[in-house]
């Protein structure tokens, strides 16, 4: 290769010498801001020649040189992220086996050579966090968010740190940011649903449920649209204690018109017209609802009323004429001897509750009450000692509620099981042979 650049050379050198024959005239040159000279035109083909030979010698250097700088460069760079790499493995798998002392260490390292590494500071800041040092979670977590303001990852990990520290009200503005990020982020509509039903605000629970029924799949729909009418209960419910009749009565009315088989708010609108002293018109929906819905709970709320402004009698017959209508009814049965030993009225608390079959109401409360009318009858023989130590006589008269959702008994009604949390599931239960505390 390098006789053929001799030769081409020597042919340039060569074509040069003709042309220097040929050409022996001069020239004038005239160089700007400076004086003219006379040379041959053979030189000044030589000189010509020469510049353009130098400066693309010079364009060639500078690339080759910009090249090998920025092969050095790669190199570098690449063996840089080889060694974060490394590094970041490295602490992954500490991790994993629970050695956080190293874990921290390979992830100081990683910073050592990355300081703006986000997964870096943001598993430092879990680490912190298992260790309850909130305040350097904290550091490394908003140095995470500043480094990339629009990563909802720092966002969500300051958010969980809010919530174990119990600050709702900043974590609620990290979800808000969150969601001004990716308003369809199911995960940050879940959280904050969380967090404002810990608060009790029924009312922004009531939007932010309406935006996740949107969001999750149709499998999930009906799961989601419960809890959306356990919330607007609920925010009926406060209205109510808070004095707020109008709008109490208002949301209980829709709740009524749009979900017919959620007692709960019957017993809502109950307690508004009560509220209102409209007590003949809570007596009748109680009466209009069970009919139609044949809900025990309503019977119950039924008694208390009657018996606090003082017409047991109403009761009784409402009774009567409930178990005329469903005579195979023993829980029926059954209320209606309880509501006798509450009124004293032994003879017919005993009647109806020894018509009682045993082998299906297989309740305790009923051979309790049974022991006590005897022993106020003074048949000391039939009242067995055990009864007495079985069932206190201060209980025999109370009833329990059975959630049909996660089987938890208690001994008051509720609109919302505080076990499952699921609404409109109580039940009474005559047949539970324990005692809720």
């Amino acid at each position: 290769m390098s006789k053929f650049y001799i030769f081409l050379i020597l042919l340039f050198l060569t074509i040069i010498g003709i042309f220097a024959m040929e050409n022996k005239d001069s020239i004038v040159v005239k160089v700007p801001f400076s004086s003219a000279y006379e040379m041959p035109k053979i030189g000044l083909i030589l000189l010509s020649v020469t510049m353009g030979a130098f400066f693309v010698f010079l364009v060639f250097f500078i690339r080759d040189t910009s090249n090998f700088i920025s092969r050095i460069q790669s190199q570098k760079r690449v063996k840089k992220e080889e060694r974060i790499k490394e590094h970041y493995a490295r602490a992954l798998n500490a991790i994993i086996r629970e050695k956080l002392t190293e874990a921290k260490e390979s992830l100081q390292e990683v910073l050592k050579e990355e300081p703006e590494h986000i997964d870096a500071l943001i598993r430092l800041g879990d680490l912190a966090m298992r260790e309850e040092d909130y305040k350097s979670a904290l550091k490394y977590y908003k140095k995470a968010y500043e480094l990339d303001p629009k990563n909802i990852i720092p966002l969500l990990s300051l958010e969980d740190m809010m919530e174990k520290i119990n600050d709702s009200e900043l974590a609620l503005k990290y979800l808000e940011q969150i969601l001004s990020l990716e308003p369809d982020n199911l995960l940050a509509h879940y959280k904050m649903r969380n967090i404002l039903e810990k608060m009790e605000k029924w009312q922004e629970l009531i939007n932010i449920q309406k935006k996740i029924i949107k969001l999750v799949p149709d499998s999930k729909k009906q799961e989601e649209e419960k809890k959306l009418i356990g919330y607007t209960y609920e925010y009926g419910r406060v209205s109510l204690e808070q004095g707020d009749i109008e709008n109490a009565e208002r949301i209980f009315t829709s709740l009524i018109k749009s979900n017919p088989a959620f007692i709960p708010s019957y017993l809502g609108m109950v307690e508004v017209h009560i509220s209102k002293g409209e007590i003949e018109e809570a007596i009748n929906l109680i009466d209009k609802v069970y009919n139609e819905q044949k809900s025990k709970i309503l019977l119950l709320r039924l008694e208390d009323l009657l018996i606090s402004i003082g017409d047991p009698k109403r009761l009784i017959q409402f009774y009567l004429r409930a178990i005329n209508n469903s005579p195979d009814d023993m829980e029926l049965k059954f209320l209606l001897g309880r509501l006798y030993y509450r009124l004293e009225m032994i003879d017919d608390a005993m009647e109806i509750l020894e018509s009682l079959d045993t082998t299906t109401c297989n309740n305790p409360k009923l051979n309790c009450i049974r022991g006590y009318l005897y022993l106020r009858r003074n048949q000391i023989n039939k009242a067995i000692a055990e009864f007495k130590n079985l069932c206190p006589e201060n209980q025999v008269s109370t009833i329990n509620y059975r959630c049909k959702v996660c089987n938890s008994l208690f001994d008051e009604w509720a609109g919302r099981c505080s076990i499952c949390e699921s609404w409109n599931s109580f039940q009474i239960d005559i047949n539970s042979c324990e005692y809720s505390k």
